[in-house]
């Protein structure tokens, strides 16, 4: 390991350290599935979930990876409710989701929150950054004060005095910053993290992922991961879900399935990870041949 706390794989150690002692999942989704109407009046409808099942512990990353298409972010978005499941189970912290009533629902929010992809469009621009991290928890009828507005910032790098600001007056960076705060007032035990960093540029990219890491570190919160990088996927994740057309293809250990892929779509997806050296680059593109099932 080296002073910048990566191993030789470019692990980062806080995610490597075996912390997650309670084999009890936090969340537990088990053979999902959801579908959405088809297109014309007669038409069947679309099945884009077809089986899904994984676990998540305590403390733990489990990155859910897969090209656009695939089905992953309807995971997330079955997760928090907002996804029409046609059957099978969603379990977190031991209730059932998938019947409960939307009061009941509303009252298991605060332990599972979202940060979306895109920082431009989840957050209100006319809005104060104070506005924003108080909503939340005025939703779960909890007092809120600055002193709570100016901690929640100070945890994800932004001065107190970004609480009067508009969202507006942020970089995207910035503004997921923001995000994330939003998702931490309530203290959940898990955040759907939906593709995160994509709308970012590599160097923010970088500083975001980190942050991710060290508020796991210091709250011992679970992610569930959506991405299609699986370098993000090596660098985030204690365990790793592949998933193609609905169904998930491989599972496993986050440094097994990145450097050793048993699923042809697996590989292709290693072998689109970008790499710096252009040559090898060109040799990965020429490799990649699509995948039928």
């Amino acid at each position: 390991m080296n002073e910048t706390g990566m191993n030789e794989h470019g692990v980062n150690a806080c995610r490597m350290d075996e912390t997650v002692m309670n084999d009890d999942a936090l969340l537990s989704v088990s053979d999902l599935r959801v579908a959405y109407p088809g297109r014309g009046w007669r038409s069947r409808p679309v099945e884009v979930l077809k089986g899904v099942s994984l676990n998540i512990r305590p403390g733990e990353t489990l990155g859910l990876v897969g090209e656009s298409g695939s089905g992953k972010t309807t995971v997330g978005r079955a997760v928090l409710g907002l996804a029409p499941v046609t059957g099978g189970s969603i379990r977190l912290g031991g209730v059932e989701l998938t019947t409960l009533s939307t009061k009941e629902r509303r009252r298991t929010a605060q332990n599972v929150q979202v940060v979306f992809q895109d920082p431009y469009s989840s957050l209100n621009p006319s809005m104060t950054i104070e506005e924003i991290l108080t909503e939340p928890l005025l939703r779960q009828g909890r007092e809120t004060g600055r002193d709570r507005v100016r901690r929640l910032l100070d945890r994800v790098g932004l001065p107190a005095d970004a609480g009067q600001r508009l969202a507006r007056e942020f970089s995207g960076g910035q503004r997921q910053r923001i995000a994330i705060a939003r998702a931490l007032a309530l203290r959940p035990g898990l955040i759907v993290c939906d593709e995160p960093t994509s709308a970012l540029d590599l160097s923010t990219q970088t500083t975001v992922l980190d942050l991710f890491l060290e508020i796991q570190q210091d709250t011992a919160c679970a992610y569930l991961f959506i991405t299609h990088d699986l370098a993000v996927v090596r660098r985030m994740s204690h365990r790793v879900a592949v998933l193609l057309h609905g169904e998930i293809v491989e599972e496993g250990d986050a440094d097994q399935v990145c450097d050793r892929p048993q699923h042809p779509y697996t590989q292709r997806l290693q072998l689109a990870a970008p790499v710096a050296d252009p040559v090898r680059q060109r040799e990965r593109r020429l490799a990649r041949q699509p995948v039928r099932q």
